[in-house]
């Protein structure tokens, strides 16, 4: 705790949001008076809150996972996690904890847990994985009742955008005190942004973060909802994560670009001297083609997440790889060997991004140590006309996909998976239950 009392005696902090992330990816936590959090050392919190739906019911299974007498777990702060929270009336502090059982071990539903026991089997390999994620989101204006659609915000014309403008400068700039504003907080919290663009949906964005440490970048994905949300608000619109806010409208994605590197040598191991693919690349690839079927319910982890993999939208549907082929799910982008990576491009913007890159990087592990050997790449479109959807379409199928996969059970931690699986069932059937405009528009007085 030296380390935490160092920073928040510097930066004059009165008050800390000691926070850790839930299941959906979510913050939950406490607010302390400094005193009282140094003091605390981080504290305790209710393991069932690893268990919460996003509706924040429990699942059917709640009682086999967690203790039924709701136990506390105890929290422990990252040191390398703190930031300040330039958002805040007063000097505020905020910190990411660590989830440990009384006995001193890592919680096994903590979702930043998750991914370090992936990590670790890594690290035992001599291996390093490097990442850069790119999260695609939407500014939208206030949603006040929730039986309205959803319209995209109105810039500093006064006119809501309705023709498609990728890469348009002028569209960014309609945005421009909000990103003025996002860009400020950034800096202030250390977030290793790069470039932002317009993507091709009406008032949808990217932002892009600079490759590296995978629990650190989780971390920063973490933070960064948190901060254009607040953004958000104080220009009186919102910003949302949802994969398919709108019918007519593209979805948003979380990419995941993923490298490993041989911590001896520093090199980048998916690529031979010559800057030919390696045999790793293949491997790697060959997992990830093999296992994000059962994957898939962590990169679309709720039910709007479906609503992307459609044919004919720019969605990845398809188990195929190319290189610098955006038809693709799996894309290899033209690089340099140091930079030979593979981009994961299936997760939706509304993903737990602890739990999407721990499953990433699982589907990757597999395939090294079995040796799978991916398909050949796939040059020209990947998807014709007429083809299907190769994956889930709907969360209640993801998750049958992931009970039915011993390998990642294994890897993820057999407790996690029945949480997981228990929670987001629990989310798909109380969605089952409503009732919808289309149902009532097109079956009450035809069938």
């Amino acid at each position: 705790m030296e380390a935490v009392a160092r920073f928040l005696k510097e930066h004059g902090i009165t008050e800390v949001e000691s926070t850790m992330p839930d299941m959906t990816g979510n913050a939950r936590g406490k607010f302390y008076p400094t005193n009282k959090f140094l003091a605390e050392k981080g504290g305790r919190i209710p393991e069932q809150l690893l268990v919460q739906t996003v509706n924040g019911e429990w699942a059917e299974n709640h009682d086999d996972i967690v203790d039924p007498t709701d136990k506390d777990m105890v929290l422990v702060p990252d040191p390398d996690s703190l930031r300040l929270v330039p958002w805040a009336d007063e000097p505020t502090a905020q910190v990411i904890n660590d989830c440990f059982t009384f006995d001193g071990q890592p919680h096994p539903l903590s979702s930043r847990n998750v991914l370090r026991r992936v990590l670790k089997l890594y690290e035992d390999k001599g291996l390093r994985p490097v990442i850069a994620p790119e999260v695609e989101f939407y500014l939208i204006e206030k949603n006040l009742d929730p039986d309205y659609e959803i319209r995209p915000a109105t810039g500093r014309s006064g006119r809501q955008e309705t023709a498609r403008q990728s890469y348009s400068i002028d569209a960014v700039n309609e945005f421009n005190p909000i990103i003025d504003t996002l860009y400020n907080y950034c800096d202030a919290q250390g977030l290793d942004v790069d470039t932002l663009i317009h993507e091709s949906g009406a008032a949808q964005m990217e932002i892009n973060f600079l490759h590296g440490d995978a629990l650190k970048l989780a971390d920063q994905v973490f933070v960064f909802k948190r901060t254009l949300r607040e953004t958000a608000l104080k220009h009186n619109i919102y910003a949302t994560f949802m994969a398919k806010p709108m019918e007519a409208e593209p979805g948003s994605s979380m990419h995941i670009h993923q490298s490993l590197i041989d911590v001896k040598t520093g090199k980048n191991v998916f690529a031979n001297e010559d800057g030919s693919y390696s045999d790793m690349f293949y491997h790697y690839m060959g997992g990830l083609q093999t296992f994000t079927p059962n994957a898939i319910s962590f990169y679309a982890p709720n039910v709007n997440s479906y609503r992307r993999f459609a044919p004919d939208i720019a969605a990845p549907v398809n188990m195929k790889w190319g290189v610098d082929n955006r038809t693709t799910g799996l894309r290899a982008p033209e690089a340099v060997p140091a930079a030979t990576r593979i981009e994961n491009r299936f997760p939706g913007a509304d993903c737990n991004p602890y739990l999407a890159i721990a499953a990433s990087l699982a589907c990757g592990y597999l395939g090294l140590i079995n040796k799978i050997d991916p398909t050949k790449p796939t040059e020209g479109p990947a998807v014709k006309d007429g083809d299907s959807v190769e994956l889930a379409r709907s969360l209640e199928e993801g998750l049958r996909l992931l009970e039915e996969c011993p390998e990642l059970r294994e890897i993820m931690g057999s407790r996690f998976i029945d949480a997981y699986i228990g929670v987001k069932r629990a989310e798909f059937e109380t969605f089952h239950q409503v009732i919808s405009s289309w149902e009532r528009e097109f079956l009450l007085l035809n069938v």
